[in-house]
């Protein structure tokens, strides 16, 4: 039997010593890959057969590889390291190499998107086979596109109007210094820091917290406020009335090559269960021996109480293998590829970085995974999630790259089912107490990835409709307070201060409409946890299936396919049932 220890990962596979000629050699071929690349440019025709067409996919895909392999070496060197100047400089060398290829290759992308009548188009994409919906969406994406000096225009302007105003409000807030009194001491930090304290286990510390980052955007709430009416409206200017898109958050739905429809289903059925949490709350309260929860209490430790049971490394990796295997062997090999090739760093080390990710570089190459373990259960879910990652990516190992990695919505599905299968597998082996633990953070989890997701984004709907037709900073903030009651209802009391929390939120400015990914992921994932639940055995095929599609289909059609229906409400209402489910396991443990 393997023991599983804490260690580092191999990135030989990917490629030599940086210092090494064959490092050049590797730079050298990737760079005169592209050149070649460069002389098809006179050869596009759109008369072409298919099958020279093919050919020349056929080396952007070679291109991409070759890049991914020089890319992810740096980047996962720097992971492990971000204080080697060694790693770093490395990963600014390669990135700027990876903009430069991206540059040259760039035409052909264009002259697709652009050059093609339709009627050689769809011959085209008729005989593209798994690359054919790669090809639609491009096509569909470009339909909103303009002419060359119309975009050249824009793409100059937003060097200078809306992504400067992001970097603006981006240095604005990264710059905001906060002071916190703990105990009798002032304590200088940063927000990240100080996002710690909204999760300590004294309510007065919580509170402060989240005075303390509120007090300064709100202080600062003119020019924040300001920086995020003009992003929405250039949101609304340039996508609907210039672009065309219907309205502003069909240029996310296009983006994600989901339907309109489909997300308002989503959204619908999230607002109309928010009672499930709320019920939730009432639980949590009960537990921190408090009346009511205020809303700076929402990430207090429920379980602080209860000692928490410490999982030993090579414990939680053999967990995480059996809840994979009592679904699917061929999903517990591809978990397991990842330890027998040193794909995973899994200590904590200084200069590491924090948190976890799973990378995915070529179909060819098995993904790399990083944690940062110290035996917590939640360290345990953290493993069983990326590992998740790590099997999605395996199970479309025979896509080409371009198609490879699912779509954002449907992008956290394999990890979330990952996480369920481990709860299913130990929750009848774990004291009460544990489950207490286990429930109330998996449901905290669940709160912040799809309720607080979705009702961010039924704010946004509501903010770029208020800003369109000329609105002011406190009436955009009494619409967000008025989010945050209707989803809390009387599960917990909002105070005040919490309606400026939008401005603090980075995607609203970044990546307006992002945050519904999250729920769609998610929730997704609880639904068709339902479905095995219900079918057994019979269901892992189809699974599996999901899973190998890559981002090969649009995700409404894939899943139309084995008989779910993401258009309608039925579905995401299962989702939720199994939300339900745990709430009223966590209370009868009350």
């Amino acid at each position: 039997m393997s023991q599983y220890q804490l260690g580092t990962w191999d990135l030989s596979e990917l490629a030599k010593n940086p210092k090494s000629p064959a490092f050049q050699k590797q730079i050298k071929e990737l760079e005169n890959y592209a050149i070649k690349f460069e002389k098809i440019k006179s050869k596009l025709d759109p008369k072409m057969s298919s099958k020279k067409f093919m050919e020349i996919l056929n080396q952007v895909e070679e291109i991409s590889e070759k890049m991914s392999k020089i890319g992810g070496y740096a980047s996962l060197s720097y992971s492990s390291d971000t204080q080697s100047d060694e790693a770093t400089s490395l990963m600014t060398r390669m990135s700027k190499l990876g903009s430069e290829i991206s540059n040259k290759i760039l035409f052909f992308d264009l002259w697709w998107k652009t050059q093609v009548d339709e009627k050689n188009a769809k011959r085209l994409i008729k005989d593209a086979g798994e690359l054919s919906e790669y090809l639609a969406h491009k096509r569909l994406i470009a339909k909103y596109s303009l002419s060359e000096p119309e975009e050249r225009i824009i793409n100059t302007l937003d060097v200078t109007g809306i992504s400067a105003l992001v970097k603006l409000y981006d240095k604005i807030t990264n710059a905001f210094e906060y002071e916190m009194k703990i105990g009798n001491k002032t304590k200088k930090m940063t927000r990240e820091e100080l996002t710690n304290y909204v999760r300590d286990t004294n309510p007065k510390i919580r509170e402060t917290a989240y005075k303390t980052i509120l007090g300064k955007y709100n202080q600062n709430k003119g020019v924040v406020g300001e920086i995020y009416q003009n992003i929405a409206l250039n949101w609304k200017d340039e996508g609907i009335d210039i672009r065309g898109y219907k309205t502003p958050i069909s240029m996310r739905n296009i983006g994600n090559d989901v339907d309109d429809k489909t997300i308002e289903s989503l959204l619908t059925v999230c607002e109309k269960n928010a009672p499930v949490f709320q019920k939730f709350f009432v639980q949590k309260a009960k537990m921190l021996k408090m009346k009511k929860l205020r809303r700076y209490d929402i990430y207090a430790p429920a379980a602080a109480n209860i000692k928490e049971k410490n999982y030993s490394y090579n414990k939680s990796v053999k967990l995480v293998f059996e809840s994979l295997g009592r679904f699917s062997s061929t999903l517990e090999d591809f978990a397991r590829k990842v330890f027998n090739e040193n794909h995973i760093d899994s200590s904590v080390r200084q200069g590491k970085r924090d948190g976890a990710f799973c990378s995915t570089l070529t179909p060819k190459i098995t993904p790399y995974v990083l944690v940062n373990f110290t035996g917590k259960s939640r360290d345990v879910f953290t493993l069983a999630h990326e590992l998740g990652h790590a099997v999605h990516s395996q199970a479309a190992q025979d896509r080409s790259i371009l198609v490879q990695d699912a779509p954002l919505p449907l992008a956290e599905t394999a990890s979330t089912f990952s996480e369920l299968l481990l709860y299913d597998n130990i929750s009848d082996k774990i004291s009460d107490d544990e489950k207490k633990i286990m429930l109330s953070e998996k449901i905290d989890d669940l709160y912040a990835t799809i309720l607080r997701q979705s009702f961010f984004t039924i704010f946004e709907i509501d903010a770029h409709k208020q800003i369109g037709n000329g609105t002011t900073i406190d009436e955009i903030s009494k619409t967000y307070l008025q989010n945050l009651k209707q989803q809390f209802g009387k599960s917990v009391n909002v105070t005040d201060d919490f309606a400026i929390e939008w401005s603090c939120i980075p995607h609203f400015y970044h990546t307006p409409f992002y945050c519904y990914a999250y729920s769609f992921g998610n929730l997704l994932a609880l639904s068709l946890f339902q479905r095995y639940k219900k079918e057994g055995q019979d269901f892992v095929p189809a699974y599996i299936d999901i899973l190998g599609a890559g981002g090969s289909k649009k995700p409404e059609k894939l899943l139309q396919e084995h008989g779910l229906d993401i258009g309608s409400t039925k579905f995401w209402q299962e989702g939720f049932d199994y939300v339900d489910e745990q709430v009223k396991a966590l209370s009868s443990l009350n």
